[in-house]
């Protein structure tokens, strides 16, 4: 299985933003130890801070990939053209936050993007990207049985 992970903006400085939010840990660090969680797993990384970049790297890995767990950060609420490029792929996208985005200021309650992803898991930290890992191997073992 293939597994492409896509962050938007500022995800890049996860361990150092704002880390009573966002916690401690890079997510190059977080990406090892999912990695070692699921060996049987190919995973890719993806980061930009750039739409029409995310976007492209979608519209890639959205035929080549099993499945696509996307961040898109600040974009979420945000980009009519993100949420067409999830729905223009035949990938299954699960949608991630790493903080619980209704909680947060009312702006960030509205996700363009939602409608369009497999589903959303949002408030459980970086753990929230091994709870979209799990979704997809569900999704995936229930296709195949």
């Amino acid at each position: 299985m293939k597994i492409s992970i896509i962050n938007g903006p500022n995800l890049n400085l996860l361990g150092k933003r704002e880390p009573d939010k966002y916690g401690t840990v890079s997510f190059d660090n977080y990406l090892k130890s999912l990695k070692s969680l699921y060996p049987e797993i190919f995973f890719e990384y993806y980061q930009s801070n750039v739409e029409g970049e995310l976007i492209n790297e979608i519209q890639k890995r959205g035929f080549s990939s099993d499945g696509i767990i996307l961040n898109a950060g600040g974009y979420t609420h945000t980009s009519v053209a993100i949420a067409d490029a999830v729905a223009s792929v035949k990938t299954p996208v699960v949608e991630v936050h790493i903080t619980n985005i209704a909680a947060r200021e009312d702006f960030r309650h509205n996700s363009l993007i939602a409608s369009n992803c497999t589903g959303t898991i949002s408030g459980f930290g970086l753990d929230s990207y091994r709870l979209a890992v799990e979704a997809l191997i569900t999704k995936f073992s229930t296709k195949e049985s």
